[in-house]
């Protein structure tokens, strides 16, 4: 079994910061794409930041400049930095992870965490 444990969301002010954690457990060979998500109800899923095992990353376009992901391979935890944070960007945020899980077959299972919430007030 693969866990992914999402925290960091809350309440913030428009303007401020907040961080997002999401760790990987359980058995697995290797990690490689991590990504974050949202949704905010009724609307589809959307894609905010993604990384792939080699380091490189992409961003929605209305993030860009003001979130950033990074990952902790020693700890298998991904990260999303948000900075200026807007009322539009209120959602549950969700990470995932595309995870090998013997090595040899070159099969790759995503997983997803439970979601956390992020409000900003305006």
């Amino acid at each position: 079994q693969v866990q992914l444990v999402e925290s960091g969301g809350g309440l913030v002010q428009a303007g401020g910061p907040l961080r997002l954690s999401c760790a990987v457990s359980g058995s697995f060979f290797s990690i490689r794409g991590m990504g974050w998500y949202r949704q905010v109800l009724a609307k589809q899923r959307e894609a905010v930041a993604v990384t792939t095992h080699a380091g490189s990353t992409n961003y929605a376009g209305s993030v860009n400049g003001r979130f950033a992901i990074s990952r902790d391979m020693s700890k298998n935890t991904v990260y999303l930095q948000m900075n200026n944070l807007k009322p539009e960007d209120t959602a549950v945020y969700y990470c995932n992870a595309d995870v090998s899980k013997d090595g040899n077959s070159g099969m790759i299972f995503r997983y997803w965490g439970q979601g956390t919430q992020v409000t900003v007030s305006s």
